[in-house]
């Protein structure tokens, strides 16, 4: 055997050798008899790599193992012979005759109050990843199990998935098990065994004082770091340095909104931009650390000159782009939008759904009922059978006009010509017969007559 095993079985031998039967002292003794759940105090006797034993005088003495051992805290790794300690009693006595203490018990309501110290102090702390789900990451802070929020992983962790599959950002998070980083507490609730960190709130100091350089309004070039079905995150670089001369853990990062990413209506951000991508944007809010981006700000509004184009009680063709419970939204064009409301629509139809009459990417004829350019706003009615009818019935007749007005201008433009052509013709002889009559006449010299003899 070990030599310091033996140490430390001859140091609990002779705590041991103070146990007597127990009811017979409590009987010559005032000694309070404890229950178990009880916190009582004891002298380290001796401390073993699996367990630590108690003496707990007249009770004999005390052993805390296994899971038991472990506070949290770091009390235990710091414990030698003599020292005091808490402990909660688990059992009064064991197969073996000691009473069975528990260190994590006892220092759990500790650990608690010390997690509420770190939160208001916005105290970091180091903690190893555990586990991982779809949601997040399991972490143990003071031995106590706590969460990590995906939202609070910082930019270097958070899993940027383009299509946000949930099973394809659960195998990046499942890279992270085993790492250590840094958290802060932002929640705690003992009641509800509840501990949430964060890592990005660790950077929140550093990033807050580079943020404060920027102002809403100001203009920056990123680079598109992450689509995701709410829009796209952005990394640009400080105040006054060049994207490529920034490491990528010192670039500061934005979220730009579905709504910010272009004028049109945007189903799918995917569509609009790419990882990787180099963009402009414009810093249009920001709160602490979160710093909202807009690249339509940069772009002219195509609403702004949409009277030039569209105007009320115009029929106009539109794709219809999806239909909601409240009406269906219609692409004019590449820039304008509009709203069909169910309640224009089913005022005219007989149907039960707007799926009835119509289907997601077929072109119909709508008329325009109200434009706010504004808000954005655009108000469309889908055309009934006898308004489609009437407006065809225009549309043909439209066009029969418009040939017998070039048939006419065309004949009118021949008959031009030809004039300009006859005019050229007459100019010409005019002249010839002016010729003729101002030549001169050629005179006959007149043969001199003889003279009389």
């Amino acid at each position: 055997m070990p030599k310091d095993n033996l140490t430390t079985t001859a140091k609990v031998k002779k705590s041991a050798e103070k146990v007597v039967d127990m009811e017979e002292v409590l009987k010559l003794t005032d000694t309070h008899i404890p229950k178990v759940g009880d916190l009582i105090k004891g002298c380290v006797a001796a401390v073993a790599n699996d367990a630590i034993y108690v003496d707990l005088d007249v009770l004999g003495t005390g052993i805390i193992m296994g899971r038991e051992m472990k506070d949290g805290l770091g009390i235990v790794e710091n414990l030698k012979e003599g020292d005091e300690l808490e402990a909660t009693v688990v059992e009064l006595e064991n197969d073996e005759g000691y009473v069975e203490l528990s260190i994590r018990e006892a220092a759990y309501e500790k650990a608690w109050s010390e997690l509420e110290r770190k939160m208001t102090e916005r105290e970091s702390v180091n903690t190893r990843i555990l586990e991982a789900n779809r949601g997040g990451l399991m972490v143990e802070v003071n031995g106590i199990y706590g969460f990590l929020p995906v939202s609070q992983l910082s930019h270097e962790h958070y899993p940027r998935v383009e299509d946000g599959d949930k099973n394809k950002i659960l195998q990046l998070l499942l890279k992270l098990v085993g790492k250590e980083i840094k958290v802060k507490v932002i929640d705690v609730d003992p009641e509800e065994e509840k501990l949430i960190v964060s890592e990005k709130a660790t950077y929140e100091e550093k990033e807050r004082a580079v943020i404060g350089q920027f102002a809403v309004g100001d203009t920056v070039e990123g680079v598109v770091s992450g689509v995701v079905d709410f829009g796209a995150f952005v990394k640009f670089a400080p105040k006054d340095r060049k994207l490529e001369s920034v490491e990528d853990k010192d670039l500061l990062e934005g979220l730009v909104h579905i709504s910010e990413l272009a004028w049109q209506l945007i189903e799918n951000p995917h569509e609009i931009v790419k990882t990787g991508e180099r963009v402009q944007c414009k810093i249009i809010d920001i709160d602490g650390t979160r710093v909202s981006l807009s690249i339509r700000a940069l772009k002219e509004d195509p609403w702004a000159k949409i009277s030039e184009k569209y105007k009320a009680e115009m029929i106009v063709p539109g794709e219809v782009t999806k239909i909601n419970p409240f009406g269906a939204f219609v692409q004019l064009d590449k820039d304008i939008h509009g709203l069909a409301h169910v309640s224009e629509i089913m005022g005219k139809f007989k149907v039960r759904s707007l799926n009835d009459i119509m289907e997601t990417g077929k072109t119909y004829n709508f008329k325009i009922l109200s434009i706010e350019p504004e808000s954005h706003r655009l108000g469309l009615t889908l055309l009934n059978k006898e308004e489609e009818e009437a407006f065809q019935k225009d549309s043909k007749a439209a066009p029969e006009e418009k040939k017998e007005k070039p048939a006419k201008a065309e004949k009118a433009e021949k008959a031009a010509k030809a004039e300009k052509a006859e005019k050229p013709a007459k100019a010409e002889k005019k002249p010839k017969k002016k010729a003729a009559a101002k030549k001169p006449a050629v005179k006959k010299e007149k043969t001199p007559k003889e003279p009389k003899k």
